[in-house]
């Protein structure tokens, strides 16, 4: 019984020959193809959506230098994504941490965080020795500078 059942489907699935592996005819290594190609599409859109972003929030450019990186992007865009990265990466990752810290601050600015509270709140756990002096000395040195 059981032989015979798997005898009509090994019949269903063969095609031309070729064991098929999947109900629709595909093969397992075209569908490995397949999901591979649409991770590496969709980690080309990222890519393409973070390198337009830091082209449109860059100050130290000029119009014409942001259009024609749009061109470019626009025209060819897995060169013009690849281009950009490589030649402003350093760039992307400064002013990636610069706007960090600016929304850290205003963050805290917000909340109500001083430096000179934290200070102070370091000041009293060094006092009533909860915390080391080598400890006291590394939080400091991360609070002021």
């Amino acid at each position: 019984m059981f032989a015979a059942s798997l005898r009509k489907i090994r019949s269903r699935t063969k095609r031309s020959g070729k064991t098929m592996l999947l109900s629709n005819g595909g093969s397992f290594a075209g569908l490995l193809v397949n999901a591979v190609a649409a991770f590496i599409f969709v980690l080309w859109l990222w890519l393409l959506v973070i390198t337009a972003s830091d082209l449109f929030r860059r100050r130290d450019m000029s119009g014409a230098g942001k259009f024609l990186w749009v061109v470019l992007l626009v025209g060819l865009p897995y060169v013009g994504t690849f281009a950009y990265i490589l030649s402003e990466g350093a760039g992307m990752a400064e002013r990636k941490t610069a706007q960090t810290e600016e929304m850290r601050d205003a963050v805290r600015q917000f909340v109500g965080f001083s430096t000179v509270d934290e200070l102070l709140k370091l000041d009293r756990l060094k006092a009533q020795n909860v915390i080391s002096n080598e400890e006291y000395l590394m939080l400091r040195s991360r609070l002021v500078g």
